[in-house]
C-alpha cells in the first residue's frame, strides 16, 4: 500500500506539477532514470503498465524508492481494470492513472484512499470524472485536443485540478502555453527522455524544466 495519505499525494502533485511518464522493461535501467529525475527536483512518477514485465518492474521500484527517493510519488499508469488496480495498489502504487475512465477502477481506488487519475477528452466526461471523485482529472490525449480546449473548458469547470499528458514537449514555449490555458500539472513522456542515455544532461535539463515552470506558477 502506499506511504501517503490521498491528501498528501495530492498536495505533493499540485506543488511539483512536472510527471514524467515512464516505461522500460529493463529494472536497473528505469532506476537510473528515477534517480535522476528525483536529483533534479522532480517527486512525482509515473511509471506505466505497458509490457508483460511492468508489474515486476514496478515491484522492483517501488522498493527503490523507498530507500533511495524516499520523497518521490511512484503513481501506475494505463491501467483499464479493477484487477490490475487492486494488485498494483497492493504492491505500493501511489496513484493510479487511466488513458480513459472506468468506474470499476474508481471504485477501487476509493476503496483503499489512492488517487485516481483517470483520462478524459470530452466536457462530459470531464464532468463524469468529477462526479465519480476523480484527484485530478487526466486530459488525454493534449495533443489532439490541444490547450484552446482547455482553456475553453476553464470557463464552465474553473476548479477541476487538471493534468494534460500527450503533446507536451520539454520545452518553455510548450509548458508557457499549456500551463496559460489553465492546466494544473503536465505529465510527459518520450520526449522527455530523449536524453535518457546523458543521466547528467536529462538532470540539467529537468531542473530547468522545473525552474522554469516555478516562474509560471507564481
Amino acid at each position: 500500500m502506499s506511504r501517503f495519505t490521498s491528501a498528501q499525494a495530492f498536495d505533493t502533485v499540485l506543488r511539483h506539477p512536472v510527471v514524467p511518464v515512464f516505461y522500460h522493461a529493463d529494472a536497473a535501467y528505469a532506476q537510473r532514470i528515477l534517480r535522476a529525475c528525483y536529483a533534479a527536483g522532480l517527486r512525482v512518477f509515473e511509471f506505466t503498465n505497458r509490457g508483460e514485465n511492468a508489474f515486476d518492474v514496478f515491484i522492483t521500484l517501488v522498493e527503490f524508492v523507498k530507500t533511495e527517493c524516499p520523497d518521490m510519488l511512484l503513481g501506475i499508469g494505463t491501467i483499464y481494470t479493477a484487477e490490475d488496480a487492486e494488485r498494483f495498489i497492493a504492491a505500493g502504487a501511489d496513484f493510479v492513472v487511466q488513458p480513459c475512465l472506468t468506474t470499476e477502477v474508481a471504485d477501487v481506488c476509493h476503496q483503499h484512499g489512492i488517487p485516481w487519475l483517470p483520462g478524459t477528452m470530452t466536457v462530459s466526461e470531464v464532468y463524469q470524472a468529477t462526479r465519480l471523485g476523480a484527484a485530478i482529472v487526466k486530459i488525454f490525449p493534449g495533443n489532439v485536443v490541444g490547450p484552446g480546449f482547455v482553456k475553453s473548458l476553464r470557463g464552465p469547470m474553473p476548479t477541476v485540478p487538471l493534468m494534460v499528458t500527450g503533446g507536451v514537449e520539454p520545452t518553455e514555449d510548450s509548458l508557457r502555453e499549456w500551463f496559460g490555458a489553465g492546466v494544473d500539472v503536465v505529465g510527459m513522456g518520450s520526449q522527455l527522455f530523449k536524453n535518457a542515455d546523458d543521466i547528467p544532461a536529462l538532470t540539467t535539463q529537468i531542473a530547468g524544466l522545473l525552474a522554469f515552470v516555478g516562474t509560471l506558477k507564481k
